[in-house]
């Protein structure tokens, strides 16, 4: 059965905290908490934090605030939290954020009469290679042996990575990914390119633009946050 959708729920995909727009997701997040954008719902979409790994004892205590105020968001409204590549094995974390791995995705659920396939974006159409490592990192027994000296210089170094960039023939690669889903509306984010496709939407990254998603009248629009 698939999960509800409601009028006013809110998307946010690719923040890549804390390297990118640092202050502006934090007001982001205390907008949410505290009301100031009305959110039926917050999905967030994979990517939010620049490196985020439930078993690493480093990165909870750096992120022990923002993972606080994410669950006293969520004992208010439901929040739903896509894993992406940057952030995931995140249920040892979290209480009440409702968490779906990679491999629960595409999340489908039911907007009035529409389906809606909720997904990162990083599952379809991607390099062999890219399948291996992620899967790779991803298993449980690679994650025990992490050491928080990895994650202290992985975090770092995404500070340099440049993350804001068009992909070439973008609209070519969304008529194959879309052959993969069976829905009425796609939402998608990884890939920071701030598109729509007919009923395939390529969520702006909030690093990139400070966009989010709202669903409104059956539709999916686009605000710029100012805090």
């Amino acid at each position: 059965m698939c999960l509800e959708l409601k009028e006013g729920a809110v998307f946010i995909a690719d923040a890549h905290y804390p390297n990118h727009k640092r202050e502006e997701f934090l007001d982001f997040l205390n907008s949410i908490y505290l009301g100031k954008i009305d959110a039926t719902q917050l999905i967030l979409m994979g990517d939010i934090f620049d490196l985020l790994v439930g078993n690493s004892s480093y990165l909870k205590n750096r992120f022990k605030d923002e993972i606080a105020l994410l669950e006293n968001i969520a004992s208010k409204i439901e929040v739903i939290y896509l894993e992406g590549n940057h952030d995931f094995y995140l249920k040892p974390i979290f209480n009440r954020v409702k968490i779906f791995p990679i491999d629960k995705q595409p999340l489908y659920m039911k907007y009035s009469n529409l389906v809606v396939a909720l997904s990162h974006g990083d599952n379809i159409l991607m390099p062999l290679k890219y399948k291996i490592f992620t899967k790779f990192i991803r298993n449980p027994f690679v994650l025990k042996i992490l050491p928080d000296l990895i994650a202290k210089y992985k975090l770092k170094s995404m500070s340099k990575k440049r993350i804001c960039k068009d992909i070439p023939n973008f609209e070519n690669r969304v008529k194959d990914i879309k052959k993969y889903y069976k829905a009425d509306i796609i939402i998608e984010g990884h890939y920071h390119q701030d598109k729509i496709y007919d009923n395939y939407y390529a969520l702006p990254s909030f690093a990139c633009s400070l966009k989010y998603a709202i669903t409104k009248d059956k539709k999916i629009e686009y605000e710029i946050f100012t805090s």
